[in-house]
């Protein structure tokens, strides 16, 4: 696999790398990867890196 920076993605590429990397959205998880989707629009907009997204996201969980 190559890069996944937003820099040497597309918007189609970044959708698909989100999607393969959280499994099946239409699952029967009861709307949880719908959830974990919507946590990485900014990778998917090109807003934010996956690793500025991972680390936010741990950090505020660290604080429960």
């Amino acid at each position: 696999m190559g890069s996944i920076l937003i820099k040497d993605t597309t918007r189609e590429e970044r959708e698909r790398i989100v999607a393969e990397s959280i499994g099946n959205i239409n699952g029967a998880c009861d709307g949880c990867a719908a959830g974990l989707t919507e946590m990485y629009r900014d990778y998917i907009d090109g807003k934010k890196e996956i690793r500025d997204i991972n680390m936010e996201f741990r950090a505020h969980s660290e604080t429960f």
